[in-house]
Order: C-alpha cells, then sequence, then structure tokens
C-alpha cells in the first residue's frame, strides 16, 4: 500500500514553557536543528527541546525514547556513528560540551565519553579510511570551523580552520530579514553536516536565521575534509519561503535503505516565540553533475513515499491538489481576529480560535461542489496555551525552561458529506487521543464530498483549541487554470534581486515560481497564493537563472515556460 507524507511531519512536538523576560512567560511546542541518521537495522531522529529522540524503520511510523541521561536542553543536537557507537552531542557556552557513546541506543543509555571544549551547533563526519573530523558554530561574526578529532578520545587534533563564513553580500539569500530585507544585518550562519557523495565533501550550513520565511540551507563542495570547500552554483539547495509553512534550513541528509537521498530541516512558526518551529521532511539527490538538491515544489502538500528506488525526484506538481483555499468556512464561534477564515488562507501563522466560552466548538468548509477527497491535514495552533501550575518547580527547570513530555491528547471528530446532512467518518479520536498537532488523515479509498467538519475538539492542555489549517487534498472538478502571460523582469541589488511580475492567470488560485541555474534545474521554488509577483531575493550575484512560473488550482498546475534572467 502506497504511503503519504505531508509536511509538516506529524509528530507529537514536545511542550515548553520558558521564561523570555521579566513577567513574560510562554507556553509553546518547539522542534528543530534535527539530525537524522541510519544506524544498523533504524533511523534515529534528534530534535531540539524534545527530551529524547524518534526512531523508525521506514522513515513513516515513528516511536519516541526519553534519553533522562543525556543534555536534553543543550541545543542543536547531533548523531553520527563513529567505529559502531552513536555518539551524541550538542551545544553549550558555560562550559567544555560532552561526548556521550552508545552501541544499541534502544536498549542501552547513553554514556559520557568525552569533553574536550566549548562548541554550538556541532556535526561529526567520520570518513571511509576512519579518521574522524569535527565541524561546529553558530553565530552572526565568525566562520564555521572544523578540525580532525581522535576517534578514541574525542580531542583535536591539529589547529582548527575555518571551513566557510557568511557572504551575504554576494549571497542573496543570506540576508537576513523576512524575505532577506535587511541586507545590513548580519546573518547567522550555524547548522553544519557533511555528506561524502562519489569521492565529493558536502558541507552544509543555515542561513540566514530560524525566525524568518528565507531559513534556508546551502552546501559547499571541497576534495578534502576540511577543504578548501568551494560555494555551489545551486544554492541554497534547501528553501521553502511561501506556502502554509515556510523555512527549510538547519537540518541533515541521510540515505535511506533503497539508496534515496533525504534531507530533513527546521519549518518556522514563529508566532507565540521565534523558536516555535517545526520539521519537514524532503527527497533529495545529487545530480548527473553533482549538484546537491532537494525537491520542495509544493513542499507542504502530500507526496509518496518511494516504494524501492525513487522515480518522481523531477516532479513539479503535486499527487494531490488543494481543494480548501480560501473556501467558505463556518465555526461554532470564534474571537476577534481568529475568524474562520483564518482556517483556510494557507498561513499557518493564522487561526480559528473559538470563543473560550463555547463548549463544544466545530469548525466546517465548503468545497463549493461535490469533489474526489484523498486526505486531510488537521493543523491545530497554540492559542492562548497556559503553563501548568507546576512549571517553575527549581527541581527541574533548565535554562529557565521545562520540556513537557506528555500533556495529554488532541481529540476531534472529522467528517465529510456530500450533501451537509449524511456525514461519514474520517476519523474519530476521543477514545484515542494522540498529542499531534499536525495530524494528516489519509482515507482508505478517494470520496466524494462538498463540506469536511471537525467537532468535539479538546486538548487537556489548557487553552483554545484552535485550527490554522484544515487543508483538503484531492481532486477538483474543473480544469487546470490558464497558463502564465509574459513575464516582466528587473534585476536589482547587484544581482541579488529579481522583481517578477505577470499578468494574472485565468483560474489561478496561485503560482508556483520554479528558478534555477539552468533550463533543466529549476530546482529552487517560492510559492504563491492570491499575488501576480515577486521580489525574489535568493539570488547570488554574478548568476545567470532560469525561471519558470506555473499556476495551479484544485484542479491541477499548468508549467509555465522558463525565462532567461
Amino acid at each position: 500500500m502506497t504511503r503519504y507524507i505531508c509536511n509538516p511531519l506529524p509528530l507529537p512536538y514536545r511542550y515548553q514553557v520558558k521564561e523570555c523576560g521579566k513577567n513574560d512567560v510562554r507556553m509553546f511546542r518547539e522542534a528543530a536543528d534535527p539530525t537524522l541518521i541510519r544506524f544498523k537495522d533504524y533511523f534515529y531522529l534528534f530534535v531540539s527541546m524534545s527530551g529524547g529522540y524518534w526512531y523508525s524503520k521506514d522513515l513513516y511510523d515513528w516511536r519516541f525514547k526519553e534519553t533522562p541521561e543525556l543534555p536534553n536542553y543543550d541545543y542543536a543536537p547531533d548523531v553520527h556513528e563513529v567505529n559502531g557507537r552513536v555518539i551524541f552531542s550538542a551545544s553549550r557556552g558555560d562550559k567544555p560540551c560532552t561526548f556521550y557513546a552508545s552501541a544499541d541506543p534502544l536498549n542501552e543509555p547513553f554514556a559520557p565519553v568525552a569533553s574536550p571544549f566549548v562548541f554550538w551547533d556541532p556535526a561529526l563526519f567520520q570518513d571511509d579510511d576512519g579518521r574522524l573530523y569535527f565541524y561546529w558554530g553558530c553565530g552572526n561574526e565568525h566562520p564555521l570551523w572544523g578540525v580532525g578529532m581522535c576517534a578514541d578520545t574525542f580531542e583535536p587534533i591539529g589547529e582548527r580552520v575555518a571551513v566557510m563564513k557568511a557572504r551575504h553580500d554576494i549571497h542573496g539569500w543570506e540576508r537576513i530579514g523576512e524575505n532577506n530585507q535587511n541586507p545590513h544585518d548580519h546573518p547567522y550562519i550555524e547548522g553544519a553536516f557533511v555528506n561524502k557523495v562519489n569521492g565529493k565533501y558536502y558541507l552544509q550550513y543555515s542561513a540566514p536565521g530560524t525566525e524568518f520565511n528565507v531559513y534556508a540551507n546551502g552546501v559547499y563542495v571541497a576534495d578534502m575534509p576540511l577543504g578548501p570547500f568551494e560555494y555551489q552554483r545551486h544554492n541554497p539547495f534547501s528553501s521553502r519561503p511561501g506556502g502554509f509553512i515556510t523555512a527549510a534550513g538547519h537540518g541533515s541528509t541521510v540515505q535511506d535503505f533503497d539508496g534515496n537521498w533525504w534531507h530533513i530541516a527546521s519549518m518556522r512558526i514563529s508566532v507565540n516565540e521565534i523558536f516555535e518551529r517545526r520539521l519537514g521532511l524532503y527527497p533529495c539527490d545529487f545530480d548527473a553533475d553533482g549538484i546537491k538538491h532537494c525537491n520542495q515544489h509544493f513542499a507542504d502538500y502530500p507526496y509518496a513515499l518511494p516504494e524501492g528506488k525513487r522515480g518522481d525526484i523531477g516532479r513539479t506538481a503535486p499527487v494531490w491538489n488543494l481543494l480548501s483555499y480560501n473556501k467558505e468556512a463556518a465555526a461554532s464561534s470564534h474571537q476577534a481576529g481568529h475568524g474562520p477564515e483564518m482556517g483556510t488562507n494557507e498561513d499557518i501563522q493564522t487561526w480559528w480560535a473559538p470563543d473560550p466560552i463555547d463548549a463544544a466548538p466545530w469548525y466546517q468548509l465548503d468545497l463549493g461542489s461535490v469533489c474526489r477527497v484523498h486526505a486531510v491535514q488537521v493543523n491545530f495552533a497554540d492559542h492562548q496555551t497556559i503553563p501548568p501550575a507546576d512549571w517553575h518547580d527549581p527541581s527541574i527547570v533548565t535554562y529557565g525552561r521545562r520540556i513537557y513530555q506528555d500533556l495529554g491528547g488532541i481529540t476531534f471528530l472529522l467528517e465529510g458529506s456530500a450533501t451537509g446532512a449524511d456525514w461519514v467518518t474520517l476519523k474519530d479520536s476521543r477514545h484515542a487521543p494522540r498529542d499531534n498537532p499536525h495530524d494528516f488523515v489519509v482515507l482508505d479509498g478517494a470520496q466524494d464530498f462538498r463540506f469536511v467538519r471537525i467537532s468535539h475538539i479538546s486538548r487537556e492542555a489548557a487553552g483554545a483549541a484552535a485550527i490554522s489549517g484544515l487543508r483538503v487534498f484531492g481532486m477538483g472538478n474543473g480544469t487546470p487554470p490558464a497558463k502564465t502571460g509574459a513575464i516582466k523582469t528587473e534585476r536589482s541589488d547587484g544581482g541579488m534581486d529579481v522583481f517578477l511580475s505577470w499578468p494574472p492567470s485565468k483560474g489561478a488560485d496561485g503560482y508556483n515560481v520554479r528558478y534555477g541555474i539552468a533550463a533543466d534545474k529549476l530546482y529552487n521554488s517560492w510559492q504563491l497564493f492570491g499575488k501576480n509577483e515577486l521580489n525574489l531575493s535568493f539570488l547570488n550575484k554574478g548568476t545567470d537563472y532560469y525561471i519558470a512560473v506555473d499556476s495551479f488550482n484544485e484542479n491541477g498546475v499548468t508549467a509555465g515556460d522558463v525565462l532567461r534572467v
């Protein structure tokens, strides 16, 4: 049976309570800076502020294991296999960081093995010859560093070298700010991770900052583990600046058991707190020219996991279309500024929230006509979430924060109807609650619905049960939109920006702007809803680009012509 994934990944992201300042205590979910590795028969996923790790045999079914023996409040955990053991480390600025080891993480606790020096955003890499290397760095003033390391003692060998630094004067996507609009501030360069493919060393890094929609991953390539590294012409290789949930920075890249490459990265919400983040998993590959790239076209729509060797790395359209964008929504009640329309506007930073006195909240969509529905994604938002009374217990709080492993599940009844009178149950979690703020429900078979509703909504964490997106996927009854017309271009800021505009395409809900360094390498994209212009701010100086603007709606995608800029 084909299995489908829809980003953000449907994991039980952990709540934490954090002191952000005097009389400023916030409660939100966070998971970011993911390191995903394959070790023996499992994939292991370590993520910041999660109190443990997830493991899986297939990148689909994930189970969680707590790790009380590890420094779970230290950011950016790194795990790598070194000489048959999984080695863990994480960031700490006040004293030397510790490496921990386990030869069997599922059955053997991690034990400390060395504490060599202070570092932030660590990344180990063991070469084919057994030599070990270490990379680290996070900040807006310093480069990323690399050094040889003893695989037995984890002590540095030789002097550290600067392996890369920020170049926001020539790399448009490294400029800080929403849509890269603060060009004079220095970006944060962080998140080192190394892969070796076909004899080349790929050093990935993140910029410009985790709270921005343009948070992305770039890569340098070298013939030796410590360089010199050369900037890959196609950069960033991972980005998601537009769409329902944006950003695709600070992550890792792994090969599965069938030889397929995957990239996992941090996606942002950043409403309740700038570190309010989620995870996205994307197909990744290295083309015939050795260029590392991801397929992130429609990156928060469903896609099928490959059965064996992947064959769709070049897809430019989703398997199912979005049926719910800006469709008529009704609800039992709503708070000011959080009306029903906030659940269909394809923006995870806004949401519908029921009135606090609404004892039986419900939310309903009218798709406008009967459509073939294949899947529904239910995205819950944290609105006015209240910390538990014991959150400030000094014996538990670390660094002014506390991670909660279990605050109970979310319950709801999800239904569909063709008429609005006879309802079919799609999911009923009332008797088996699960703490999943981004639940993804794939129907056993496509069904014909016009209405989709969710009711009996509750959660054990105190606060309103809000919805940032009730997203319905399937096939509409009409035709794809008209092809995009002539595109006007105006390149500026030394070539790092290009302003694009085009006439609206009849029937279009939005546009997917694909671009890249060659007509057959349009690997990057920027998805827009309801707009027919874009200041594309991700370009590198001195590089020619090729651009296509595809139009899309609930019936399909119409590819645009490729234009050289």
